[in-house]
């Protein structure tokens, strides 16, 4: 998180980018109940996106349909991530930016798919918890 922390403080970026891309095989591995080593600490966080959405996950019956809706959940929960850093929070509270946005590129087309994070109603959705921006 020192990347984000240098990009919003001392940058001032706009925009962060969350970027997944289909045909991950650290997805895959994810999704293999098998001790994996050294991957473990790396997967371990993917697993955890599996668990929160294991029912919709478990209803996808074709394989690669579900490795790619994995990929996506992802992202998603990774944007979650970065929204939920106080860096990101303090600067949006006093500058209305960074957005961060959540894509993921196809290898099969080329096509970077935008998944459209509502970066402002996430924002407010973590706010119970997730508040980290002194409000004076």
């Amino acid at each position: 998180m020192g990347v984000i922390n240098y990009a919003v403080k001392h940058l001032g970026v706009k925009h962060i980018i969350v970027c997944g891309h289909y045909g991950c095989g650290g997805v895959k591995a994810a999704m293999t109940p098998q001790d994996l080593g050294l991957l473990n600490p790396w997967l371990r966080n993917i697993r955890d996106v599996y668990r929160l959405h294991e029912k919709e996950l478990d209803a996808i019956e074709d394989e690669n349909a579900r490795y790619d809706r994995l990929v996506e959940l992802n992202v998603i929960e990774q944007c979650r991530n970065v929204i939920k850093t106080a860096d990101v929070q303090q600067s949006w509270h006093q500058n209305k930016y960074p957005i961060v946005h959540g894509w993921v590129f196809g290898f099969k087309d080329g096509l970077l798919k935008d998944l459209k994070i509502d970066f402002e109603a996430v924002l407010h959705d973590i706010q119970k918890i997730y508040n980290l921006v002194d409000k004076k």
